[in-house]
């Protein structure tokens, strides 16, 4: 092994010591010193309507301290502070419909509406840094990926992050955000400094990891989830569009023989007719063999790809995307990929040099990048990180959307098209279980493109074919769909009908087996795979116009029924099931055995996906279950475009676009759609069909939407289907009805 590997095991090992993203000891006050300053200046600045920045910051000498900047923040500042005030000032100012109270010895700041109701009260303890707030009744949700799920209220939580931060095995990696939602109304983003929170008490408490330093927080008040999430958008950032072939099925691959092997599976997806868009490649270092020559490095494994670029044109020819594994070595980045570089005196914690290591290997071909690992890197570093893949890419290839799978980031994430997977977690039914509301708060955080490893990355002694089936319907209807794990042969569609698990790859894992060998030969998997693989790319249209509300929305693709149900309180408090998008409610069967599946539907009437039966909501209902299904409603009044089946997301297709409707409710949908791949968009190269539904006419209305273009073809047929019933339209951008009237 190299002395970077070494280097690597030696960061890995001080993990729990590392930097600012990694708390101090200790959550309570008697921890903490003294805050050393003369007084405290408390300004207040107006973002919107909604959004307001609160600032206490410390004042030494007449100076008033600056805040720290991390990268989070779409912008540093917005506009001028309304107000200013020190030590012995008290005030009441009215900025919109809310009103301001401030005291500034002791610092307390009391916020209400214009009807009187105190809407959110922070009191600031200068002894201690801890800064009270009021948590109310309601449910808490957010605070990033992992940790004690889904309701935050009655935890404390230490904001550490990484592997080793809270029940890997089952919660997965921590990447905390310290943005919290209260569903009654509120939202709050502490900027600066970074800290701890506890929920036990009455009242929720923010410790500072640095009581000295300039407070820096914003809080966002309105009623409605969709103004909540879009003005965190704006403090924050929107997504970017991510390439159209990310969303669709991925395959990663482990322990790696030969050319021949990694030609085979390619091969075999395409043979066995199950659609596929992109494979990925381990590095070696965490496996015996891998694309690279161990973790770290840029050179390729000679025994694997004999000759990269002749297989990556190969892969290319069969239509897949080709990821690679990227371990960074360093414990630090900074800067960006524009900033100059002096290649003789190579500086890995440079984002411009470290990136220029990568630039050959994507010369030849690659399409996207894998960047594992990073723990120790405090929150600049990070998100210096997933800007220098988003950045990077494009500096060879301009007009073109970058990929990368993290396993790190922060708030702000979004801003480079970051996916984000959940770690190495084990193969249990707890495990699914608890991804469900993981994926949730994941998505309140900001972060869209979220996945796990399907299956599980450390197998058990529960995992069987049961409990992958399970895991890839779940998969399915995550942004990310992607398998991979230890014994990576049975993360393959066809993989449990092999008797072959793959090399095996255990090692010093608590609780970690090899799956029982009569797992090893069900004929039922694979079909059952490939139904789900379908309904993916079928979904795509669908899911490819929620992508693009969520990157001018703020608004998630996994939500949180709360999103769309606030006044429903079985719904806001429900953490087993989600909205995909805002009309298809999905039910993920998490139960061993499992022959009936209880399912919240709320108020309203919803439609059964694979039966289209018609049930009234506000209720609870039970739906039985066989191993292939996994509970889907579409909510009445709901449009939904559905695709034809592809191999992969850029297919031909010559079958016409399907749209269904669930009668009940008048509806609309915006379908969205671009060439998928490059910027173009920005440059008004997109096409997009404002759908509405006139439930009274039983009509669909098909427009243009102002700005868009019919693409190519410029003439579509749309199939409309209602209830059965059938009617096909030509589109040719003028606005067209099709009637369902008797």
């Amino acid at each position: 092994m190299s002395l970077r590997w070494n280097r690597r095991e030696v960061l890995q090992g001080l993990l729990a010591a590392s930097t600012a993203i990694i708390v101090p000891k200790g959550e309570g006050a008697q921890d903490v010193a003294p805050i050393p300053v003369e007084q405290v200046e408390i300004q207040i600045t107006p973002i919107s309507a909604f959004t307001f920045r609160l600032s206490i910051l410390p004042v030494n000498r007449g100076c008033v301290a600056k805040i720290v900047t991390d990268g989070s923040l779409v912008k540093n500042s917005w506009s001028a502070p309304v107000t200013k005030l020190r030590a012995g000032s008290k005030e009441v100012i009215s900025v919109g419909d809310l009103r301001f109270k401030i005291s500034a010895h002791p610092v307390s700041i009391r916020i209400a509406n214009d009807h009187g109701d105190v809407i959110q009260q922070f009191d600031w303890d200068e002894n201690t840094g801890v800064l009270s707030f009021l948590s109310g009744s309601a449910p808490l949700l957010a605070l990033g990926e992992g940790g004690a799920q889904f309701d935050r209220r009655g935890s404390k939580d230490s904001m550490r992050s990484g592997q080793s931060a809270y029940k890997l095995a089952t919660h997965g990696g921590r990447v905390p955000i310290p943005w919290i939602i209260s569903t009654s109304g509120w939202g709050i983003f502490f900027h600066q400094p970074y800290g701890t929170f506890d929920f036990t008490g009455e009242q929720g408490r923010f410790q500072t990891a640095n009581p000295g330093a300039a407070l820096d927080f914003f809080l966002v008040a309105s009623p409605d989830p969709a103004t909540i999430m879009a003005e965190y958008a704006r403090i924050t950032g929107f997504a970017e569009m991510p390439p159209l072939w990310s969303l669709g099925y991925q395959q990663s691959h482990r322990t790696l023989a030969s050319r021949e092997e990694v030609l085979f599976e390619a091969k075999t997806f395409r043979e066995k007719k199950l659609p596929c868009d992109a494979l990925i490649y381990l590095g070696t270092g965490f496996c015996p063999s891998g694309w690279n020559t161990e973790n770290g490095s840029f050179s390729w494994n000679s025994q694997v790809f004999s000759n990269p670029k002749e297989m990556l044109d190969e892969l290319h020819r069969d239509h897949f995307h080709a990821v690679v594994h990227a371990v960074i070595l360093s414990d630090r980045l900074r800067g960006t990929v524009h900033d100059s570089c002096d290649l003789t005196r190579f500086d890995e914690e440079s984002a411009s040099c470290y990136w220029d290591a990568h630039r050959k290997d994507f010369a030849m071909g690659i399409d996207g990048w894998w960047p594992d690992e990073g723990d120790p890197l405090d929150i600049p570093s990070r998100l210096a990180r997933n800007r220098m893949y988003w950045e990077g890419p494009r500096m060879d290839r301009p007009n073109e959307r970058p990929y990368a799978l993290h396993r790190n980031g922060y708030a702000g994430m979004q801003r480079y098209a970051s996916f984000l997977w959940s770690g190495d977690v084990y193969s249990t039914w707890e495990t699914l279980k608890t991804h469900v509301p993981i994926a949730l708060n994941t998505a309140l955080s900001g972060i869209p493109y979220w996945g796990t490893d399907i299956g599980g990355f450390v197998p058990t002694s529960e995992f069987t074919a049961e409990l992958y089936l399970r895991w890839f319907q779940f998969g399915a209807f995550c942004p990310l769909f992607r398998c991979h794990g230890r014994t990576w042969k049975l993360r393959l569609p066809w993989g449990w009908n092999t008797g072959d698990p793959g090399p095996v790859e255990i090692r010093n894992y608590d609780g970690a087996a090899i799956p029982d060998s009569s797992q090893l030969r069900d004929t039922r998997v694979e079909p059952i795979c490939r139904k789900y693989l379908e309904l993916r790319y079928r979904m795509l249209p669908y899911l490819y116009s929620a992508v693009r509300e969520c990157a001018m929305t703020g608004m998630p693709i996994m939500r949180a029924l709360w999103l769309h149900f606030p006044d429903d309180l079985k719904a806001v408090a429900c953490s087993d099931q989600y909205l995909w998008g805002k009309s298809v409610l999905v039910a993920p069967v998490v139960e061993k055995g499992a022959t009936t599946r209880r399912v919240y539907l709320p108020r309203g009437a919803w439609y059964d996906f694979w039966t289209r039966e018609r049930h009234e909501g506000g209720r609870e209902i039970s739906r039985p279950v066989d191993l292939e299904t996994i509970p889907l409603y579409v909510r009445e009044g709901s449009i939904v475009p559905m695709g034809p089946v592809k191999q992969y997301t850029g297919e031909k297709v010559n079958e016409p676009l399907s749209v269904w409707i669930y009668p009940g409710a008048d509806g609309s949908f915006l379908l969205y759609e671009d060439d998928g791949t490059s910027f173009d968009h920005r440059k008004g190269e997109w096409m997009g069909i404002q759908m509405s539904w006139d439930n009274k006419r039983r009509t669909l209305s098909l427009q243009l939407v102002a700005g868009s273009r019919m693409r190519e073809p410029r003439t579509r047929t749309i199939t409309v289907d209602l209830s059965g019933v059938t009617r096909s339209v030509i589109f040719e951008g003028r606005p067209v009805e099709v009637s369902f009237q008797a």
